[in-house]
């Protein structure tokens, strides 16, 4: 008779505890309920990159020297830099530089260990293609500087369109 007691208690005390854990989640969950939604809708609104964000790389070739830290310093080895010895002045001369962003993990270690500084990140993250082979990117496509939010096609015709509605419905009534 005593121990049929101490089980009642104790099925007592574990049910009052799965009360409470399920009103911690239903507390939860309604505080959820209540706050707006952050959907964006992309691509005709785009969320600007915080102040370090690491996205492509910018590539400045009149600035490298061909000292291939950056490629030392890479977890993945995968800047490719091709040079040529120009022998009189015993100096490297840079031919061509090229990051593939299919394999690259944007850790930013080229960018702080370049003497020279002629590497930089930038705050483009828009680098999906429908071919691999598009992400290897040369000298020329690294030193393009991405457009900005403002200055993209896309966003411009959208305003443009919006701006006519507009006022064709202030014509209209």
């Amino acid at each position: 008779m005593f121990s049929t007691l101490i089980e009642f208690r104790s099925y007592g005390q574990q049910a009052v505890e799965a009360a409470k854990y399920i009103g911690q989640g239903s507390a939860v969950t309604l505080d959820h309920l209540n706050r707006s939604p952050v959907t964006v809708q992309y691509p005709y609104e785009k969320i600007l990159p915080s102040e370090r964000f690491r996205g492509r790389i910018h590539f400045e070739f009149d600035k490298c020297i061909a000292c291939e830290v950056c490629v030392r310093v890479c977890p993945v080895n995968l800047p490719v830099v091709d040079w040529i010895l120009i022998k009189d002045i015993k100096k490297k001369r840079l031919r061509s530089y090229s990051i593939d962003f299919g394999v690259c993990i944007f850790c930013g270690n080229c960018v702080e260990y370049c003497p020279t500084n002629c590497l930089s990140m930038t705050e483009e993250y828009e680098l999906s293609s429908y071919d691999r082979h598009e992400l290897n990117q040369d000298q020329t496509a690294l030193g393009r500087l991405p457009l900005s939010i403002s200055q993209e096609v896309s966003i411009q015709v959208l305003s443009i369109s919006l701006n006519f509605l507009s006022e064709s419905q202030k014509v209209w009534g």
